[in-house]
């Protein structure tokens, strides 16, 4: 079966629920699925579902380090180590152990703040395996990575309740 890269961006919510619906679909055919979430903790439903379905494996967020804008330059260096490292991890783990979907939640930010090598990423996915379906979310991708994805959905904000000061709600985003 031939593979397609999937990207979920844009500003509005939803683009991880989009992956995370996917990798659903892919696991109740039968399919292994490999998650690695960038700049988000482990604290988040999705999280806890996803560990009881068959076939889907979440790799834990050891680190956390708050907001870019916030971080210092140390924190950014040490962000940058960690997630390159998770990045490289992840995509050999799906390889490796043969998994028929890879999502990587995030990696658009991580890219393009510089915290993981947009350039070696690129590449991997020119080369992934026969089979491997990657899921890539997160806002505003390089014109690379639109090019070299096969479907591209773009999820809008028209309105939402951070706009009247609502804060994050349990269940709902996260």
């Amino acid at each position: 079966m031939e593979s397609c890269i999937h990207i979920y961006c844009g500003d509005g919510k939803g683009k991880t629920s989009a992956a995370v619906g996917l990798a659903v679909r892919a696991a109740g055919r039968g399919k292994r699925v490999l998650i690695a979430r960038f700049l988000k903790t482990d604290d988040s439903g999705e999280v806890a579902a996803l560990s009881h379905i068959p076939g889907v494996t979440v790799k834990p967020c050891e680190k956390t380090f708050g907001f870019y804008r916030s971080m210092t330059a140390a924190q950014k260096a040490e962000a940058a180590a960690y997630y390159g490292g998770l990045l490289r991890q992840t995509w050999r783990e799906a390889e490796e152990e043969r998994y028929d979907m890879v999502v990587l939640d995030e990696i658009m930010a991580v890219c393009r703040y510089g915290l993981a090598e947009e350039a070696w990423l690129l590449e991997r996915l020119r080369r992934r395996p026969q089979g491997l379906e990657v899921v890539l979310t997160g806002r505003e991708p390089s014109e690379a990575m639109l090019e070299l994805a096969d479907y591209v959905s773009e999820i809008r904000k028209r309105k939402h309740p951070y706009d009247r000061g609502l804060s994050a709600r349990e269940g709902i985003e996260y």
